[in-house]
């Protein structure tokens, strides 16, 4: 039992499962399926790849997966519960699959591979997801990049961009559309980021102040011997000054590698760089210093290993490395690659150490590179941090772990509140020390100490550099006997803040001996102090210290030189005093300090601030100072100075003091100052001093004073510059008199309230009334209030009813004067924005205020068009929250009616502006534009009923009047429409397009209504036909448009569209059938021109739709019948609207059936008394349909160009005939010209203007309406198109169409226009055409009937027949495969019998192709006698409607000895339409009748070919004796020395005995009339020996003694013939008959007329054929003429061209060159001699031409056995390429009778395989030899193999049936529609269907190539040379060649 399951609703199979059960559901390894019930083991559901398909599987197939189920039951939709992520990747896969094998079809091979790395990537990183082994920032990160990777590839294959928040794609119905605008902004922007790689492009990043650099030395790459110290700092070249202190990294003196002392020693982040850091100039130096002996040398290492204790240690310079940083740290800002860098070490002059950095830098090449390996030194590497240091700790956590930081020189650009720093940096830069009467320099070292004020030194505080531990005394490096060293190191001072008061630093001087053992001995010392006697400290500038000598370190322990100055300024020391120390007044030591402090100052006028209660006469002075200060220092003591301000700024009791305004200046200052980006950050220490720790609780009113104060008097100041700055800072000064009026209120339980209030209201008028002050000079102060004011209303919260605040800022914004500068504008607008966004506009009441007000400037701002950009924020802040107020209210089920009122506020104030102001710009390409219409959609969406109600009130206003509603409405359907006919959106955002459709789906419901009730009354009769064409025109371009066509979507694409918005089309059309239903008799102002709109609409593919929308036409019709008495508008506009719509490729099929039976049904129904035109009007617009989509299906490709013109023709006579309208037919006859011209068909190009030309007279004053010729009379267009037509016949060699024409255009000029140059001319064209018909070539065309069946192929062919004019020199095989070419899934029907009806009902296409042979039409030229051939031919092959196809079937029972006896021939006759050569190539067969020829009749004709054709060839020899006589004497030889014995010698043993006259009393005269044609045909054979005597040149001399003995032998055997009834010549009846020509084609180049090719091709067969037929090509009796002396025509005397190469004609499918040797002539007079028997060939000794193998399954027999009746389902043939293998009807009398033939059966149409009940058929092998025959090459003789048999399918046009049942020779060549298939069956007693009686096989064999299934053409071309190699070749599965080779020269 099936029970709906509940939890269990989604799985993914696991398994591979075929569904090989009953209700089974086929699934694949991970396709995932949707559960619906479930059942012991077995679920049942649907795969979401096709879910109406539904069926059952087996649960142990399926892994379930938690899920969601929205909308439970009928329509639930399931969606799993996994990550969104995860999901989106799933689908994304599952997409861009199909689209990959695309790509792969479509060989587009670089996106091919693209897409699938992309793919396997995103396989990878979901399994990372799923796995669930990541952290969160690793997952995070890898959410990033997969959804990267999705955009990327989104947008490389044209998929629609996804919108997204971070990782998530967003919900559409959680947020407004103006959010939703947004996000698809920024999503696109994100995307367009991507690279190629799929990886995020770099950003512009948001600007990064700090920045960081990451430095670890790799490697050092010298090797110095002693311990090394290296020095890292960054250098600024452009300031000449090092930006970061120095960092160090300790070497070893055995190398770098050795030395570990801790982990990390040898890395560091030089931190806080700012951008102006970050500059082309910034070097990195390297310091390396000797750390060991004064002087290095190789030879101390031998000392050093025996001394046991090292005495003294030096730090000597030793080299400099320089490496330029700027380019990295520049260009590859946003880069944080690690980059490598290799530091050469140069050295110089020691005395030069301090600058050598400087002279490498400069290049200045006072310096040599220190020796090392090449290409390496010091080798590092560099890597670039960005942003906040905390934040880059956390994220590097690792990269940070014991790593040193290296401070840089000075404050970053960003201080952090919490940033404590007390650092002092001291820069030794040189000294100037005396000789001492020394004749070589000191080696000075320099000790730098720190000493409390305690005298104690201090330990740990002095830094050389980072990466070391603090020391507490520093000793310098040693300048080499130098006197004036310069060290330039740089040492820092890290002391607590206590012990900075009273601490100095000494600095003292020793000079050290080389000598080892020597100690270094002190001779002077230096000090500065750290602070001065103010608290100031040391001032950052170079100080010039003294020095004073001091030999003993004893005397400095009590620092008894402190009262000594330390240098000249130094005014804490005594000048003048004479202590202990005695100063050295030439020497002097000159140092930096720069301080980094955040708790010390070096500024004395911030001290005395600070200090002002001990200095009150200085107060003034110092706030003045105070305002110049650095911005530094006020913020490193905000707190302190505050509090300081504060006490200056009132007294106790709140009143003013003196320094009041200069306090105020000063707060306003620093106020501004924290608006900066550098201090950006210490707002918050602001807001934490005003909250935690401001307590001046009476500064308010002097606050207050101060800004009414300077709002009165902003005209009067000069400088604005400090009134804009208190307008800048309101935020704070608010906040401080809010805080300090809240103190005084706690401290005086509310005292003064409503005096506060007075003064608050009176700040608030003084500031309203200043911006109603129009000056420029004070434009900019008004902006900074109104910049900042809103954030002052927050505030007032505190202290104000939020509602009074509300009204305040109303007020406010309201006295801004309406016409303002620009700058006003937009601050008044970000004033307004502010208040949107505040907390104000969260409050109800204070909402419905403010909105109203917004809504007032905000209608003014979109009437002018101006900062529509700011408009549009403000609305889209407006629209986002109301929208969440209401999702939030439709969440909990309540009305809001302050949100109701709020949305209509929006929708009265701002609807109709906005439309406007969208309206204005849509057909610009602004940016701003599309967030003008997210905010017209946001607005829409928020409105209800009751809101459209209100509007149309408002818009009718009290006097009712109508013309601002219909304004308004006009307006908002022309935005509609351009919304949806302009791409607005970029193409690829769906989602917003579809949000937008939908709120103007239901928009447009809405704005239908006043239509009807307000512009629609019947009984005013008021009607406004204008407002209601809009209206339709919208709804129908709505419905039109382009992102609502959902069958152009992927399936999932389509499902996702349907599940949330359905199919907005349907509703939209039923919207328009309830208006158009509303209409009543005004429909008719609507005809005819929405005839053409709702026609698009009932186009659209959705059968709902269609189905609702159809009987708009019906009314259309009914309502115009009414009024007028007819519907010819609706009729005219529907077929000018079809034809031009569905070339379009708009409608289907369906659709013509729809439209016929929906609009039948309905005038059929009712009862109308126009019911019948209705009738026939729909009938024939189905018709139309019909014509017009076969048309439009075929309206590409050159191989649809045959059907393009079918179809063309179709529509031309359509709209000829049924309609009679003239321009659609007059521009389909120049679309069929044009498909003419292409196709280079001159003369159809020719006839089809002529119908054009017909139209027209040769009045020469009525002018033409044609756009091809503008302003042309209808004489002049029609000269014109005799011209173009007369050209055409020219080029289409169709001479004799086009002398009538130059006639008439003769006869004008002559006697109308009396113009003899143009006579002249004329005449010259038509003499010109006279000699072309007697001089040029012209093959004749061959004509085929084809007859398509099947229900696949389209109406205007389907299961009809047609004759087609083949193209020149086409032969069957060629125009097989052109057909097949434009049918390529049509199969070729192998037999020619009607097909049956399972064939013509089936699904597939089948054709049957067949050649078939002109009757030409009784004219005096066909029934004159002695007309030259050249003129009367053409009459024979065109200008032709009647065709004549030949069958032969057996009656009687056949003798197996002379076939010919009971062989006689079915021939049908076939009528086409029209003539051809017309207005098309073929045309359809309309009429066809059956005869039957008896056999002796047709032996008659067959005679007469073979004479006729040898006539010829005798005229044209006399007539030209010099051609090639090759195809004279091959045609000869075929005749006399025929290598198969028989012909003649059968027909005389077949006709010519008493036991046939008695049979067949009737035929008699046949007979006689075959014996004389015999006879006659000798003394033609004569005559042409006798001229092949004379003209045969030496080498053809003994082949025509051969022939002249063959001759004689012939005649011979025909003596017993002279004896019969009556005197004839000698019989020729038992002389062998010659042998057969070689090479006919060389014939028919050399006589260049159309040579019959069929009377006695049976003598030109090369082997014997065993059951071949002969009758391929109809025969030519109906040219055989009544009198005798018609059957010989002169020849003319004239020499035709020769035939094309053959090179440059089509080939046929398998064309092969083997078989060049043995050709046939040009297929000319279809000579059918095949009823003559064969004779056998004498000579078989020449050249072995090599033809394919007979098959092995096919038993040799002779044809005098009947077959079996098996054999007659495939006697017939069908053609797949040229002239096909035949057979023929008589055995071969040949030495050796051939073994009996097996039955046939089992070698069925290949194609019908299935229906066989035999085995299936063994492939063909290559047979053996059969029999050997002999050709007359040009060389030669030739011998010929024959070993194979002949198959009956391979007979194909021909039909032979071998059967011995007469009754049926009819089946081949009935036509389908007139075979009555009962009564055959009952005359042939077999079953219903020839496969009826044989079960199908179970595995049918393969389906062969088709060229094995080649068969025969038709009986025309029985027995040609051709032919018979053709059979050679296609009996083993051969391409038929006869097309090509008959045309090759």
């Amino acid at each position: 039992m099936w029970i709906p399951t509940k939890t269990k609703k989604y799985g993914v199979a696991i398994y591979n499962w075929k569904g090989d059960t009953r209700f089974g559901l086929p699934l694949e390894i991970g396709e995932t399926v949707q559960i619906l019930e479930e059942s012991s083991g077995w679920y049942r559901g649907f795969s979401t790849k096709n879910r109406s398909i539904k069926g059952i599987f087996p649960q142990s197939y399926i892994h379930l997966k938690p899920c969601k189920v929205d909308n439970e039951g009928l329509f639930e939709s399931v969606v799993p519960l996994e990550d969104s992520v995860v999901r989106e990747v799933t689908l994304v896969l599952r997409e861009w699959g199909d689209i990959w094998k695309k790509l792969y079809v479509q060989r587009e091979q670089y996106k091919f591979e693209t897409v699938g790395k992309v793919m396997r990537d995103l396989l990878e990183w979901r399994r990372q997801l799923v796995s669930g082994t990541l952290t969160q920032d690793q997952t995070r990160e890898l959410k990033m990049k997969i959804i990267a990777k999705i955009d990327w590839g989104n947008r490389k294959l044209g998929l629609d961009l996804v919108p997204r928040q971070g990782a998530q794609m967003i919900d559409p119905d959680s947020m407004s559309v103006v959010e939703l605008y947004h996000y698809h902004v920024s999503s696109a922007e994100n995307s367009q980021g991507l690279s190629a790689r799929g990886t995020i492009r770099k950003k512009e990043q948001k600007k990064t102040l700090t920045h960081h650099l990451y430095f670890c030395m790799r490697d050092f790459g010298h090797h110095i011997g002693e311990d090394t110290e290296i020095y890292f700092s960054l250098y600024d070249a452009s300031k000449q000054k090092y930006i970061s202190e120095r960092f160090l990294v300790k070497i070893s003196k055995e190398g770098f590698s050795n030395y570990v002392e801790k982990l990390h020693s040898n890395c560091t982040v030089f931190t806080d760089l700012g951008n102006s850091d970050l500059n082309k100039d910034i070097f990195l130096i390297a310091h390396v210093m000797r750390i060991g002996k004064m002087i290095y040398s190789d030879s101390s290492k031998k000392t050093e290993k025996n001394a046991v204790l090292q005495q003294q240690v030096f730090k000597r310079p030793h080299g400099v490395a320089v490496y330029n940083l700027g380019d990295y740290l520049t260009t590859k800002e946003g880069d944080s690659e690690e980059k490598e860098l290799n530091m050469k070490v140069y050295q110089g002059e020691e005395k030069d150490f301090h600058q050598l950095h400087e002279f490498i830098i400069r290049q200045s090449g006072k310096y040599n590179a220190l020796a090392c390996a090449p290409n390496y030194g010091i080798m590092t590497s560099v890597k670039m941090l960005h942003g906040g240091l905390t934040n880059l700790k956390e994220e590097n956590a690792m990269l940070f772990k014991n790593v040193s930081l290296t401070s840089k020189l000075g404050f970053p650009d960003v201080i952090m509140p919490g940033d404590v720093r007390n650092d002092l940096y001291l820069i030794l830069e040189r000294g100037e020390f005396e000789r001492g009467g020394k004749s070589v320099g000191k080696n000075i070292e320099v000790t730098i100490m720190v000493l409390d004020s305690e005298k104690n030194v201090i330990k740990g505080c002095l830094w050389g550099a980072s990466g070391q531990e603090g020391t507490s005394e520093y000793n310098s490096m040693i300048i080499y006997h130098h006197n004036s060293p310069a060290w330039a190191e740089n040492v820092r001072l890290t002391l607590p803040i206590d012990k900075f008061a009273g601490a100095h630093v000494r600095l003292e001087y020793r000079h050290c001996s080389t000598r080892e053992k020597n100690d270094k001995k002190l001779f002077g010392f230096s000090f500065i102090r750290l602070m001065d006697k103010d608290g100031a400290a040391v001032q950052d500038c170079q100080h010039e210290l003294y020095i004073y000598k001091c030999e003993d370190p004893q005397k400095l322990e009590n620092c008894g030189y402190l009262s000594h100055p330390s240098f000249s300024k130094d005014f804490e020391g005594n000048h003048e005093s004479v202590g202990q120390f005695s100063r050295s007044h030439k020497e002097l030591v000159f140092v930096k300090t720069l301080l980094c402090s955040t708790k010390l100052t070096q500024n004395v006028d911030l001290l005395a601030l600070l200090r002002w209660k001990s200095h009150p006469e200085k107060i003034q002075d110092s706030l003045q100072r105070v305002l110049r200060l650095g911005d530094e220092e006020l913020v490193k003591f905000l707190q302190d100075v505050l509090d300081a301000l504060f006490a200056l700024f009132s007294t106790e009791d709140g009143n003013s003091t003196a320094y009041s305004g200069l306090v105020f200046h000063v707060l306003v200052s620093i106020f501004n100052l924290l608006d900066g980006s550098k201090y950006q950050h210490f707002k918050p220490v602001l807001d934490a001093y005003i909250r935690n720790h401001f307590a001046a609780a009476l500064v308010y009113k002097g606050l207050l004073t101060s800004v009414q104060h300077c709002a009165d008097w902003v005209l009067s100041f000069e400088k604005q510059e400090p009134i804009q700055k208190c307008y800048k800072s309101l935020e704070y000064i608010f906040k401080l008199i809010i805080q300090s009026r809240l103190l005084f209120s706690r401290a005086t339980c509310g005292q003064y309230e409503d005096s506060f209030r007075r003064d608050l209201y009176s700040v608030f008028s003084s500031l309203n009334k200043m911006l109603t002050v129009n000056d420029p000079h004070i434009i900019n102060t008004q902006v900074a209030l109104l910049v900042s004011i809103s954030a002052v209303y927050e505030q007032l919260i505190e202290v104000l009813p939020t509602i009074e605040v509300t009204k305040l800022a109303a007020t406010l914004l309201d006295a801004i004067p309406k016409d303002l500068p620009v700058l006003l504008v937009q601050a008044k607008l970000s004033c307004i924005k502010n208040l949107i966004t505040s907390k104000l506009f969260q409050d109800d009441e204070s909402r419905n205020i403010l909105l109203a007000t917004a809504c007032k400037h905000l209608r003014t701002q979109l009437h002018r068009r101006d900062e529509l950009k700011l408009c549009t924020d403000i609305l889209g802040e407006i629209l986002s929250f109301l929208f969440k107020q209401r999702k939030q209210f439709d969440g909990q089920g309540k009305i809001n009616n302050c949100m109701h009122h709020d949305v209509e506020t929006l929708c009265i104030n701002v609807l109709d502006i906005l439309v406007q102001a969208v309206l204005s710009i849509i057909d610009r390409d602004t940016k701003i534009l599309g967030c003008l219409v997210a905010c017209l959609i946001g607005i829409l969406q928020l409105l209800d009923e009751f809101h459209y109600k209100r509007l149309w009130e408002i818009l009718v206003g009290p006097n009712l009047d109508r013309k601002p509603l219909k304004d308004f409405l006009l307006r908002i359907f022309l935005v509609f429409r351009n919304l949806v006919r302009l791409e607005v959106f970029p193409p690829d955002w769906l989602v917003i397009k579809m949000v937008v459709n939908n709120v103007m789906l239901r928009a447009s419901q809405e704005l239908a209504q006043p239509l009807a009730f307000k512009f629609l009354d019947s009984r005013s009769g008021y009607f406004d036909k204008d407002l209601w064409t809009d209206y339709f025109n919208l709804a129908v371009d709505y419905l039109t448009q382009k992102p609502l066509q959902l069958e152009h979507f992927s399936e999932v694409k389509r499902e996702k569209i349907i599940e949330k918005y359905g199919d907005m089309r349907v509703l939209m059309g039923f919207q328009i059938l309830s208006m158009w239903s509303q209409l009543g008799e005004c429909k008719l102002h609507f005809i005819p021109s929405m005839v053409g709109p709702f026609l698009k609409v009932t186009l659209v593919p959705e059968i709902e739709l269609r189905k609702a929308t159809l009987h708009i036409f019906f009314d259309m019709m009914e309502c115009e019948q009414r009024a007028r008495g007819n519907f010819r508008q609706v009729e005219s506009e529907l077929i000018d609207k079809l034809d031009i719509l569905i070339s379009e490729n708009k409608g289907d099929d369906e659709y013509r059936r729809l439209f016929n039976t929906i609009l039948l049904d309905r005038v059929q129904s009712e009862d109308l008394a126009w019911k019948e035109s209705g009738a026939a009007f729909i009938s024939s617009i189905t018709r139309l349909l019909e014509r017009l989509l076969d048309y439009r299906s075929v309206i590409e490709g050159d191989e649809n160009r045959d059907k393009r013109m079918s179809c063309t023709f179709n529509l031309l006579n359509f709209y000829k005939n049924e309609f009679n309208r003239k321009e659609m037919y007059l521009r389909y006859i120049y679309k069929l010209h044009d498909l003419h011209l292409s196709a280079e068909n001159y003369t159809e190009a020719a006839f089809t203007m002529k119908l054009y030309a017909d139209q027209l007279t040769w009045s020469s004053t009525t002018m033409i309406a044609d756009a091809n010729f503008p302003n042309f009379t209808e004489c002049q267009v029609k000269e014109k198109l005799y011209r173009q037509i007369i050209n055409y016949f020219d080029k289409g060699k169709c001479w004799e169409k086009g002398i009538p024409l130059l006639k008439e255009l003769a006869t004008l000029y002559e006697t109308q226009f009396f113009d003899y140059k143009a006579l002249s001319d004329i005449l010259k064209y038509q003499a010109k055409f006279y000699d072309n018909i007697l001089t040029q070539l012209r093959p004749e065309p061959e004509y085929f009937r084809v007859g398509f069946y099947g229900l696949s192929f389209p109406l205007f062919v389907r299961n009809k027949q047609f004759v087609y004019r083949g193209l020149e020199y086409e032969r069957i095989g060629a125009f097989t495969q052109r057909l097949q070419t434009e049918f390529p899934s049509a199969q070729i029907l192998m037999k020619n019998t009607p097909p049956d009806d399972s064939i013509i009902n089936s699904e597939g296409q089948y054709i049957q192709i067949c050649n078939v042979k002109p009757i030409p039409e009784t004219n005096p030229v066909t029934t004159a006698t002695g007309i030259p051939e050249k003129i009367s031919r053409f009459y024979y092959y065109n200008d032709v409607k009647r065709f004549q196809c030949d069958r032969p079937v057996h009656k009687g029972i056949i003798d197996k000895e002379n076939e010919i006896k009971t062989l006689w021939i079915e021939r049908m006759i076939l009528e086409i339409e029209n003539h051809l050569p017309g207005i098309l190539r073929w045309f359809e067969v309309i009429d066809r009748q059956t005869d039957e020829i008896p056999p002796v009749k047709y032996a008659c004709e067959t005679m007469q070919s073979v004479e006729l054709e040898l006539r010829q060839l005798v005229t044209t020899y006399t007539v030209e004796p010099k051609r090639n006589l090759n195809p004279f004497t091959m045609r000869l030889q075929g005749i006399i020395d025929a290598n198969v014995q028989g012909g003649i010698s059968k027909y005389q043993q077949a006709f010519f005995t008493q036991e046939f006259a008695k049979l067949c009393p009737e035929h008699m005269p046949h007979v006689y009339t075959l014996k004389n044609l015999i006879l006659e045909a000798m003394q033609v054979i004569e005559e042409g020996l006798d001229l092949h005597g004379r003209l045969a040149p030496a080498g053809v001399v003994p082949l025509h003694q051969r022939l002249l003995e063959r001759f004689a032998q012939l005649r011979e055997s025909l003596g017993a013939l002279s004896k019969i009834k009556r005197q004839i010549p000698e019989s020729i009846v038992n002389t062998p008959l010659p042998p057969l020509p070689v090479d006919k084609r060389l014939m028919a180049v050399e006589n260049g007329t159309r040579t019959s090719s069929g009377t006695y091709d049976y003598l030109s067969e090369q082997r014997t054929l065993e059951n071949d037929d002969i009758y391929t090509k109809p025969m030519e009796n109906e040219r055989t003429f009544p009198n005798r002396e018609n059957l010989t025509l002169p020849m003319t005397n004239t020499t035709a061209p020769p035939i094309p190469q053959r090179e440059l004609r089509p080939r046929s499918q398998g064309f092969n060159t083997s078989f060049t040797e043995v050709q046939t002539p040009t297929r000319g007079l279809d000579y059918n001699s095949s009823s003559l028997p064969l004779m056998k060939s004498r000579n078989s000794d020449s050249y072995d031409i090599p033809l394919p193998p007979k098959p092995t399954h096919s038993r040799e027999r002779s044809l005098t056995k009947p077959p079996s009746p098996r054999l007659l389902r495939h006697a017939s043939m069908t053609p797949t390429d040229g002239t096909s293998p035949l057979r023929n009807s008589w055995s071969d009398s040949g030495v050796e009778e051939a073994p009996p033939l097996p039955p046939r059966s089992h070698t069925p149409d290949k194609r019908l395989v299935g229906f066989s009940n035999e085995a299936p058929p063994n492939i063909p092998k290559r047979g053996q030899k059969k029999s050997t025959s002999s050709l007359v090459g040009p060389d030669g003789f030739v011998t010929v193999e024959c070993g194979y048999e002949l198959t009956p399918d391979s007979l194909r046009d021909s039909g032979i049936s071998m059967s011995e049942n007469s009754n049926l020779n009819n089946l081949n060549n009935t036509c389908y529609e007139d075979f009555d298939l009962k009564s055959h069956q009952q005359e042939m007693n077999i079953s219903s269907s020839p496969y009826e009686d044989s079960p199908k096989l179970e595995n049918p064999p393969p389906i062969p190539p088709k060229s094995s299934l080649a068969c025969s053409s038709s009986l025309n071309s029985s027995l040609e040379l051709t032919s018979s190699l053709e059979r050679k070749r296609e009996v083993d599965g051969a391409t038929p060649e006869s097309e090509k080779e008959e045309k090759s020269p």
